[in-house]
C-alpha cells in the first residue's frame, strides 16, 4: 500500500491537477520544519521552502520513480539550505528551537502544555548540542520518517556511514537528555 505522498506523486505524474493542492499541503509544513530546523532563521527558512516548492514542480519531470517522492523532495530541500547558507552573509549562530516549530492541539490542558513545552526544551537542547552531520541523520530518520538508503542517498554518504552517524546521534542525544 502507498503512502499518501506517493499516491499524490502517482496522480501527479497521470496529469490530475486536482492533487496538486493536497500535495502541497502535504509537504508545506514538513518542508517548513526541516528547513527552519536546518537554516535557523524563520525568514530564510520560509524563503526556503518556497524555493525548494517551487524546484519541486519546476523540475517535476525528473521524478522517475513516485515510491522515491519523499526523499526527491528533501534531497531538493537540503540544496536549497546549502545554496542559501552559502549566500547568507547572516549564518545562523544557533539552532531555533524545536518549540517555536512543533504545533501544539488546541484541547490540551494547561499542564500538558507546560509538560510538552519542557519536553520540547530538553529535545531542542539535546539536539542543539548534536553537531549539524548526525542532525540531519536524525530529522531525516527519525522525524521524517526515511529509509536508511533514502537518508544515505540525500546525504551522499554510505548506506553504513548513515547507519553509523544515526547510532551516534541517539546516543549523543540520549546523554544530552540524560544530563
Amino acid at each position: 500500500m502507498d503512502t499518501p505522498e506517493v499516491e499524490l506523486a502517482r496522480r501527479l505524474i497521470a496529469g490530475d491537477k486536482e492533487a496538486l493542492q493536497s500535495f502541497i499541503e502535504t509537504f508545506q509544513r514538513k518542508v517548513f520544519q526541516y528547513t527552519w530546523l536546518m537554516c535557523g532563521q524563520r525568514e530564510d527558512a520560509e524563503e526556503v521552502a518556497q524555493d525548494t516548492l517551487l524546484k519541486v514542480f519546476e523540475n517535476w519531470a525528473q521524478l522517475r520513480d513516485p515510491a522515491q517522492v519523499k526523499p526527491w523532495v528533501f534531497r531538493i530541500a537540503r540544496n536549497c539550505c546549502l545554496t542559501k547558507r552559502r549566500k547568507s552573509a547572516f549564518a545562523p549562530s544557533a539552532e531555533v528551537p524545536i518549540d517555536d516549530v512543533q504545533l501544539t492541539a488546541a484541547d490540551e490542558q494547561p499542564d500538558e502544555l507546560l509538560a510538552r513545552k519542557e519536553i520540547r526544551d530538553d529535545l531542542d537542547r539535546a539536539l542543539r548540542s548534536i553537531p549539524e552531520h548526525y542532525r540531519a541523520v536524525i530529522l531525516l530518520r527519525d522525524v521524517e520518517e526515511l529509509s536508511t538508503a533514502e537518508t544515505a542517498s540525500l546525504l551522499e554518504i554510505s548506506e553504513q556511514n548513515a547507519k553509523q552517524r544515526l547510532h551516534r546521534a541517539r546516543a549523543m542525544l540520549r546523554i544530552a537528555l540524560a544530563t
